[in-house]
């Protein structure tokens, strides 16, 4: 064997055992493997790959002495967490191009010009938010104390506020007291907390297939593994839930119970209570978001109070019904974690929610506006459901099912039309789309798209998806060729 054979070989080696590094280290840019995780096995890696062992093993040795990973006798290869590049949630170039996925709906919702239209985008129009009683309330806080306007608030938040939310709670069946609700800056800054305080990057958690897209962006954000359950019109499916609760052990589950995000559906007693057997058979914690709840009609079981705030954490806040802009949150909670919690919200935000907030939100509770308020949303919502539903049944889009509140639609496409391109096309138009794989963990909802009811008013709607569907479906049998 000549010296250009022997050079050649050792330069394809260490091409090989670059690549296989290479690989190693996009997945933990990536979060898929997170410190502690164990790699795997030399010889699985090698047939993943397509190498040798013996690259891998040098691959391994080289991670090694980066600090990246580390050896343990007879047990294999860890990661360290050392050197690790910073989290990138999601790769773009621009806004426009990066993937149809969470944070692409969320920044397009968020940035979208004025006058474009945000069928896909998760909040009611601001003329169908009540305005004069925001205005009245604003007022109301110009004449109050120095302290409210200008102070830090207590570190569980306004009492007279959480005295209003207690009396809500009771009124449905859930007693809780004081020492068990801690006001938070947002819903999403309560589930933030509900993460740094329950889990740890690389514990599993279980999340609704389909879910709320943030809550998928958040537990990436924790680097956590999100594992996701089908959901059915009554609830997760109760079968699936429990074979992956035994199977798994995850930490936590994520659910909104009533009026599920995207779906609408609502939880059934009976899948309630095989939910929280399931958990508590593997000491498992839920959360229970609410913030859709005072968009029923009437009251669907609700895990938190069946459960008494034993092993179910609620959470919500107002943004849906009265401001998005007046942000407010809460968690209600077993008294010890809260303690807990209290400590970890001073930690990150010395206090976290705004006196200001509470005081406006506290203010339009305590009169009758809200009820009124809802009782008209609830009208004009159930009227908007049904004028959407017809307009969209024309061009083959049908919803999964007729939800009994809220805003929103999940719908079926029809056959061969992919809810990415759709929502892809939509915004050259200026119309914003929330295609269906964006709630999916699984990836399973291509041919679902989610739309704001409120949202969907426009003809400009239609007239867009009946462009881009005629383009989709003309593309697809162009690709097809002659039968």
């Amino acid at each position: 064997m000549n010296s250009n054979t022997i050079e050649d070989m050792a330069e394809v080696r260490q091409t090989r055992t670059a690549t296989v590094m290479a690989a190693i280290r996009g997945r933990l840019a990536a979060r898929t493997l997170a410190p502690g995780d164990r790699l795997p096995s030399i010889r699985r890696f090698a047939a993943l790959m397509g190498v040798s062992p013996a690259t891998v093993v040098e691959a391994y040795d080289r991670l090694v002495a980066e600090g990246l990973i580390r050896a343990r006798q007879g047990s294999g290869f860890y990661v360290t967490g050392g050197g690790l590049p910073p989290l990138s949630l999601a790769q773009a170039e621009t806004a426009r191009e990066r993937a149809v996925d969470p944070f692409w709906v969320s920044r397009q919702s968020l940035d979208a010009d004025p006058a474009a239209l945000k069928p896909g985008c998760g909040w009611l129009p601001a003329d169908w938010m009540p305005g004069d009683a925001l205005r009245r309330g604003f007022r109301a806080l110009a004449r109050s104390s120095d302290a409210v306007l200008a102070d830090y608030g207590g570190t569980l938040g306004s009492p007279v506020l959480r005295r209003l939310l207690l009396g809500r709670f009771a009124e449905e069946g859930l007693s809780t007291g004081p020492e068990q609700l801690l006001l938070t800056g947002s819903g999403t800054q309560a589930l933030d907390l509900i993460c740094r305080f329950l889990l740890r990057p690389g514990d599993t958690v279980l999340v609704d297939d389909p879910c709320y897209f943030n809550f998928q962006a958040l537990l990436r954000a924790h680097q956590l593994r999100v594992l996701g359950v089908p959901y059915t019109p009554t609830g997760p499916d109760v079968a699936a839930f429990e074979a992956l609760a035994a199977r798994e052990r995850p930490r936590l589950y994520i659910t909104n119970s009533g009026l599920h995000n995207p779906t609408g559906a609502s939880l059934t007693p009976q899948t309630a209570y095989r939910v929280l057997s399931a958990a508590a058979a593997c000491a498992m914690t839920i959360v229970e978001d609410e913030i859709f709840a005072d968009f029923e009609p009437e009251p669907s079981a609700r895990l938190a109070v069946l459960d008494g705030l034993d092993r179910v954490i609620r959470i919500g806040s107002f943004s849906k019904t009265l401001s998005a802009s007046v942000r407010c949150g809460y968690i209600a909670a077993r008294a010890d974690w809260i303690e807990g919690l209290v400590d970890l919200q001073v930690a990150t935000s010395f206090g976290g929610q705004s006196p200001v907030a509470a005081e406006l939100v506290a203010g339009i509770l305590a009169g009758g506006n809200y009820r009124k308020h809802m009782e008209e949303l609830r009208r004009r919502l159930a009227q908007a459901r049904r004028d959407v539903a017809a307009r969209l049944a024309p061009l083959g889009i049908r919803p999964w099912l007729m939800p009994r509140g809220g805003f929103y639609l999940w719908c079926h496409l029809p056959d061969g039309i992919d809810s990415a391109e759709l929502a892809r096309f939509a915004l050259s138009r200026e119309v914003v789309l929330a295609p269906g794989n964006v709630f999916s963990i699984s990836q399973g909802a291509a041919g679902f798209m989610r739309f704001n009811v409120a949202q969907s008013r426009d003809p400009r709607l239609i007239e867009v998806l009946r462009e881009a569907m005629a383009g989709l479906h003309a593309g697809s049998v162009a690709a097809a060729g002659p039968g």
